[in-house]
């Protein structure tokens, strides 16, 4: 050997980049955002473009006023904006959808170092702000246009935690998105397509997402609930697919997605449960979020010398 060449990892590497990434996560969020027309009209493509473009121009803008290096057109901008979108009710005033691209993008995002460098999910963090702020507006729902006169307005969580049977969607409305709720959460059918196409693109692995989902229906069943209505209903598949499998604030180890797919479950039916709100998918990722750095501390592989003594 004339030469010995040496360098730092990574020493593996991929065609597959920031881009490619996301835009398979575009694609698999698109069944969901048709649904979403279908269910609530054209307005919610109206909330979904104005996100959008809000993250994209506020990314654009901070990282110009910053003098950082452009990455509008690695299109995580606009998968944070498709998913806030997905958070948001079809009557959203569109000004409080701008507010929240901005808690997303400029105060999640871009203040803690841009992609990959932020601790927390931003369109999460960025809804528990809107309902902190906008609780009535954010509670706003509205029945489907589909069948209005047929599908209460309240939202399946919302209307089994007061016990108004009567107003509780049955099992085919909820897997087709057939009642009110946020633009996409309501249509189960549209989220596993969306998960199942992420999966078959080894974007995510089913660690996370199975893990979370069997964590609420078991603890359902233990509870006494209904543990398929609690999995079809509010944002649970929507949180488990696309929102707790976030890269840059979830562990990457196998035992760490298991782990905190199993703490998210946990937490989702303590508030469901025992909360004041109906929902707790959005604080229960935020809060294991949080939890992330010491998961993957606690789940690290040690190397084959680690345990060497000098």
């Amino acid at each position: 050997m004339s030469k010995l060449v040496s360098s730092v990892s990574p020493h593996f590497f991929t065609k597959r980049t920031t881009r490619t990434i996301m835009l398979d996560v575009i694609i698999a969020l698109l069944p969901a955002a048709v649904a979403s027309v279908i269910v609530f009209g054209w307005r919610s493509l109206l909330v979904i473009g104005v996100c959008v473009v809000s993250c994209i121009v506020c990314e654009y803008l901070f990282e110009k006023l910053c003098k950082r290096e452009n990455t509008a057109g690695d299109l995580s901008a606009v998968v944070t904006g498709m998913l806030l979108a997905f958070n948001l009710p079809v009557s959203i005033p569109l000004w409080q959808a701008v507010f929240g691209s901005v808690v997303a993008i400029i105060v999640v995002k871009q203040l803690f170092g841009g992609i990959g460098q932020n601790f927390a999910n931003p369109a999460i963090t960025a809804r528990i702000v809107l309902m902190t702020a906008f609780s009535g507006t954010m509670t706003h729902w509205t029945a489907p246009v589909i069948a209005p006169d047929t599908v209460s307005s309240a939202t399946p969580l919302a209307a089994a935690s007061k016990g108004l049977s009567e107003a509780m969607p049955s099992y085919l409305d909820l897997f087709l998105g057939n009642h009110a709720g946020c633009l996409g959460e309501t249509c189960a059918l549209a989220l596993l397509l969306g998960g199942i196409y992420l999966m078959i693109r080894r974007v995510i692995s089913w660690h996370t997402p199975v893990v979370y989902i069997a964590t609420v229906a078991l603890m359902s069943f233990i509870c006494g609930k209904d543990a398929l209505y609690q999995v079809l209903s509010g944002g649970l598949i929507l949180g488990a697919v696309f929102m707790a499998t976030d890269y840059a604030t979830t562990p990457h180890t196998k035992w760490g997605k298991v782990i905190f797919g199993a703490g998210c479950g946990l937490i989702t039916v303590l508030i469901r449960f025992w909360g004041n709100l109906p929902e707790g998918v959005s604080f229960s990722i935020l809060l294991m979020n949080i939890l992330t750095p010491y998961i993957s501390r606690l789940t690290r592989q040690k190397p084959l010398t680690g345990g060497a003594k000098a």
